[in-house]
C-alpha cells in the first residue's frame, strides 16, 4: 500500500506540473527535488485551490443573475429597448439555464467535473464578451443565453464537486461558501454597476472565468467520479492531494470504492438502478418541490428587477442595491459559520419563513401605495421587505443543491441533478419573464402570491426534508438505498 501511495502521489504531482516534488518516506509526505521538504499540512492547500475554483464558478453565477438590476435603464436607453424587450433579456437567462440544467448531470458524468469546468468557461467568457460588444438586441440576448447555459450546469456542478472532495466534517461549510460567492457576485454587480457603464461591467464579469481557467491546472478530479469510471489509481492520488499524506485515506478510498461497487452489483444482478425507482421517489419529489416552490416564491423577480422594485416603491435604486449587496454578503457569511451547528433543516425552515413574511410585507407596501395610504411609511416597509427577502434567501440558498449531492448516489446523481435543476429553472423562467407584466395587473397581488408559495415551501421542508448533518455521503445514501433492495 505504501508503494502504491508513493506512485500515486508522484503521478498526480507530475500531472499537475510539480515535477520538482516527490514522495518522501522520511518526511511521511512530500519532498522537494533540491533537498528541501514541504510541510504536509500545507499540501492540503490543493483542497483550498479546488474550493476556490468552484467558488469562481459560483461568483460568476451571481454576476450573471445580478447584472440586469443595475443596468436596466441604461441598456434600455442605449439600445432602444422596450419594457417587453428588456423583460426578455432579463428572463432569457432562464432559457439558457433550462438547457444547461437539462444536461447538467449527464455532461458532468460523461466528461468529469474538471473538463466540464473547461467547457463552461468558453460559454461564460463568450457570453460576457457578446454583451459587452453588442450593437444589436439579438447579440445581447445570445450572450445572456450563453450565461444562462453556464448557470444551468454550474448550479449543479459546483456543489457536487465540493461535496465529493470534502469530508463530512466540513462538507456543508464549504458548500455554503459557494452560496456566499453567488451572493457576492450579485452584490458586485449591484455595487459596481451603480457606478460604471454596463459594457464595462460586462467586461469586469469575465474575471472569475479567467481566474478559474488558471486554477483548473492545479486541482484534482473528483475522487468519487474517478471511482465510478473505474480509475482507482487516480482516485487514490486525488485523495492524497486533497487530504495530505498524514491523513489516512485508505479507509475513505475503500468506502468510496465499495459503495460504487455495490451500486454496480445491483445492475449485474438484474436490478436496474434508476432515478425513477420507488426508493428515490421521496428524495426526488422533496428536492424538486423545494426548487420549484423557491422559484415560484419570486427569487428571480427579486434578483433580476430589484432595482426597478426599489424605484417603484419610492426608494433610490443606488441606495437600495448597495444596501442589498451588503445584506446578502453578511447573511451569507453568517450562514456558513452556523450551519454546522444548526444543521440543514433549521436553516431551511428559518429561511422559508423569512421569505414568506418578507414577500407578504412587500405586498402590503404596494397595497398601501395603491390606495395612497401611509405614503411616508410604505417606502420604509418596502425597503425592509426586500432586504429581509434577499437576506432570507442567502441564508439557505445553496442547500437544495447540497441535498442533491447528499441524497443521491453517484449512479443516479446526474439524472437527479438534471431533473431538479430543469424543473427549478422552468418555474424560474416563468416568474422572470412575466413579473413585469404581472406587476401591471397588481403589484400587491403578485407579492402576496409569492408569499403563498413560500408558505407551501415551509410546509414541504417541515414534513419531507431529512437532516443529513454529520454523515458521509455513503452513509446518507445507504440509508436511502439499502443493499437489501
Amino acid at each position: 500500500m505504501e508503494q502504491q501511495r508513493k506512485e500515486a502521489t508522484e503521478r498526480l504531482l507530475s500531472s499537475q506540473g510539480h515535477d520538482n516534488l516527490f514522495y518522501s518516506e522520511e518526511n511521511d509526505g512530500v519532498g522537494v527535488g533540491d533537498g528541501g521538504l514541504v510541510a504536509v499540512s500545507n499540501f492540503t492547500s490543493i483542497l483550498g485551490l479546488s474550493i476556490l475554483t468552484a467558488a469562481c464558478i459560483t461568483f460568476g453565477f451571481g454576476c450573471a443573475i445580478g447584472y440586469s438590476s443595475p443596468t436596466q435603464s441604461s441598456i434600455m436607453e442605449d439600445l432602444g429597448l422596450s419594457v417587453a424587450e428588456f423583460s426578455l433579456f432579463g428572463s432569457i437567462l432562464s432559457i439558457g439555464s433550462l438547457i444547461g440544467a437539462a444536461i447538467s448531470g449527464k455532461i458532468t458524468d460523461l466528461f468529469g467535473r474538471k473538463l466540464t469546468m473547461w467547457i463552461l468557461n468558453l460559454f461564460y467568457i463568450g457570453g460576457w464578451l457578446a454583451i459587452a460588444f453588442t450593437k444589436a438586441p439579438w447579440l445581447l440576448n445570445l450572450g445572456r443565453i450563453s450565461l444562462g447555459f453556464t448557470n444551468g450546469i454550474s448550479g449543479y456542478l459546483a456543489p457536487i464537486y465540493i461535496a465529493e472532495i470534502t469530508t463530512k466534517h466540513v462538507r456543508v461549510r464549504f458548500t455554503t461558501i459557494l452560496q456566499v460567492m453567488v451572493g457576492s457576485g450579485a452584490s458586485f454587480m449591484y455595487v459596481v454597476g451603480s457606478f460604471v457603464h454596463w459594457r464595462t461591467l460586462a467586461l469586469l464579469a469575465t474575471i472569475p472565468g479567467l481566474l478559474q481557467l488558471l486554477l483548473i491546472f492545479f486541482i484534482p478530479e473528483s475522487p468519487r467520479w474517478l471511482a465510478n469510471v473505474g480509475r482507482e489509481k487516480e482516485l487514490e492520488a486525488a485523495l492524497l492531494c486533497l487530504r495530505g499524506d498524514k491523513a489516512d485515506i485508505s479507509d475513505e478510498a475503500t468506502e468510496i470504492k465499495n459503495h460504487v461497487e455495490s451500486l454496480k452489483s445491483f445492475s449485474r444482478g438484474g436490478i436496474v438502478v434508476d432515478i425513477f425507482q420507488k426508493k428515490y421517489v421521496r428524495p426526488l419529489l422533496t428536492v424538486v418541490g423545494m426548487m420549484v416552490l423557491t422559484n415560484l416564491g419570486g427569487i428571480n423577480a427579486f434578483v433580476y428587477y430589484s432595482g426597478a422594485i426599489f424605484v417603484s416603491a419610492g426608494i433610490s435604486s443606488m441606495v437600495g442595491l448597495i444596501t442589498l449587496a451588503a445584506t446578502q454578503t453578511v447573511v451569507g457569511i453568517l450562514s456558513s459559520t452556523i450551519i454546522d451547528k444548526l444543521g440543514r433543516r433549521p436553516l431551511l425552515l428559518v429561511s422559508s419563513a423569512g421569505l414568506c413574511f418578507s414577500s407578504f410585507l412587500t405586498g402590503v407596501t404596494f397595497f398601501l401605495k395603491d390606495f395612497n395610504w401611509w405614503d411616508q411609511g410604505s417606502p420604509i416597509l418596502a425597503f425592509i421587505g426586500l432586504l429581509m427577502y434577499m437576506g432570507s434567501y442567502a441564508l439557505s440558498a445553496g442547500l437544495p443543491g447540497l441535498l442533491v449531492s447528499e441524497l443521491f448516489p453517484i449512479n443516479v446523481k446526474g439524472s437527479a441533478g438534471s431533473i431538479c435543476n430543469f424543473m427549478g429553472n422552468s418555474t424560474g423562467r416563468v416568474v422572470g419573464y412575466y413579473f413585469n407584466f404581472l406587476t401591471e395587473w397588481s403589484s400587491a397581488g403578485i407579492f402576496f402570491t409569492f408569499s403563498a408559495f413560500c408558505c407551501a415551501n415551509f410546509i414541504l421542508i417541515a414534513t419531507m426534508v431529512p437532516e443529513t448533518k454529520g454523515r458521509t455521503l455513503e452513509e446518507i445514501q445507504a440509508s436511502i438505498t439499502p443493499s437489501s433492495d
